[in-house]
């Protein structure tokens, strides 16, 4: 049933081209993590809490020489790293789920497609190139932190 939504739906792609098929898939499903993301988060707090980890981290190299002060800025700044996984939960376990049954799809359709980028010929190395380039510029382009 899957399997047919996912052909009628990327299938054009793929016929056209198998590398081509395969960026606008990993494009498409960034994409959509990546709007999931922004929208089911606080990006004000989230960018909040970077800044406040980077200022730890500076303090951290800061302070080297005294143990105890950063013990306190070490304690801190795994408090806040806790806030920032609890709020990134939700959108993780929210995209998880459909990600795994593309990944299904995709292996099914990759199986016996042959794909070559820069030498690599996995699908799944390929793929993973394509979502963190798209991710990086995604992210930049959406403002999601």
């Amino acid at each position: 049933m899957l399997e047919s939504f996912f052909n009628s739906v990327f299938g054009w792609a793929i016929n056209w081209s198998s590398l081509g098929g395969l960026f606008i898939v990993a494009f498409t499903l960034t994409l959509l993590i990546t709007l999931v993301y922004k929208f089911m988060t606080d990006q004000k707090a989230l960018k909040s809490m970077k800044a406040e980890m980077k200022e730890l981290r500076k303090d951290i190299k800061e302070f080297k020489e005294d143990p105890q002060k950063v013990m306190a800025l070490q304690k801190k700044s795994m408090e806040s790293s806790l806030k920032q996984m609890k709020m990134t939960l939700k959108p993780m376990i929210i995209t998880f789920i459909p990600l795994i049954i593309m990944f299904g799809w995709l292996r099914g359709v990759y199986t016996d497609l042959p794909i070559k980028f820069l030498g690599i010929t996995s699908w799944m190395w390929i793929y993973i190139i394509f979502a963190v380039v798209s991710s990086i510029v995604l992210r930049k382009i959406l403002k999601v932190s």
